[in-house]
């Protein structure tokens, strides 16, 4: 009998070191998992830092040189594969943004050709792009639309895409490219229920610039019968504000 207790304790005590070595074999390979990851990452990470260590340029290099229009300098940089394109200023500014708003064209589509981030935002929510748009940079947006791919969902900082701004602002060459080239939503509402057709009646002069404006957005399929948040459409705004010959125009695709 003390031999079959015996043999039942050996094989209790064989079965918990196997259970013991089981779980250690288990955190011990959980263990490594976890080091193994954050190994991953920080050679990710020393990756980036090296990145920025090897090149030959200083940080903001490229920022200093497009805002002085520098192309000589802007070139050079360029060609330093491991310089960030995309580095920001403290107004979360890229330098393809500072060249646009400087109308730089030969250096934005310098930086355009290097695969500068057309959509990037900064702090109040312009991107290259929706500025070149809302602003008249005819050629720089042209050059982005063709040889870059501007995305449609980003928004200006009143929930307006890029065809609004240059309705209401007079750019009718802008208009025009934008129907043409972009996948611009024509009847896109911003934060005030405001499309393309009724800014350019309801916040500008009616002139003839924007007459033609609101004649080619509704060529081009724009809805006069959408209204903003006042519950006005442009035809309401016409009116009231006696733009004749607007009100015109609208009458005849009501």
């Amino acid at each position: 009998m003390n031999f079959k207790r015996a043999n039942r304790q050996i094989a209790f005590l064989l079965s918990v070191l196997l259970m013991a070595a089981c779980q250690n074999q288990d955190i011990a390979e959980k263990e490594n998992i976890d080091t193994v990851r954050k190994d991953i990452d920080e050679n990710e990470e020393a990756t980036k830092e090296m990145k920025n260590e090897t090149s030959n340029f200083e940080q903001g290099s490229l920022l200093k040189a497009v805002s002085e229009n520098d192309e000589g300098l802007v070139r050079s940089i360029l060609a330093d594969s491991d310089y960030p394109i995309d580095e920001m200023n403290d107004k979360g500014e890229t330098a393809l943004l500072i060249a646009v708003h400087n109308n730089s064209i030969e250096i934005s589509k310098m930086l355009i050709d290097h695969k500068a981030d057309i959509n990037k935002q900064d702090k109040i929510s312009d991107s290259p792009y929706l500025y070149a748009g809302a602003q008249g940079r005819t050629e720089i947006l042209k050059y982005m639309l063709e040889h870059s791919s501007p995305d449609e969902s980003v928004f200006n900082r009143f929930g307006g895409n890029a065809l609004i701004p240059a309705a209401e602002k007079g750019h009718l060459e802008n208009v025009k490219l934008l129907l043409e080239k972009s996948k611009s939503d024509i009847d896109h509402q911003n934060n005030f229920g405001y499309t393309a057709l009724i800014e350019a009646v309801a916040l500008t002069n009616g002139s003839e610039t924007y007459q033609d404006i609101i004649r080619v957005l509704l060529e081009n399929g724009a809805n006069p019968h959408l209204k903003d948040n006042s519950g006005k459409t442009a035809l309401d705004y016409a009116q009231e504000l006696n733009y004749v010959e607007m009100e015109n125009i609208l009458q005849e695709y009501h």
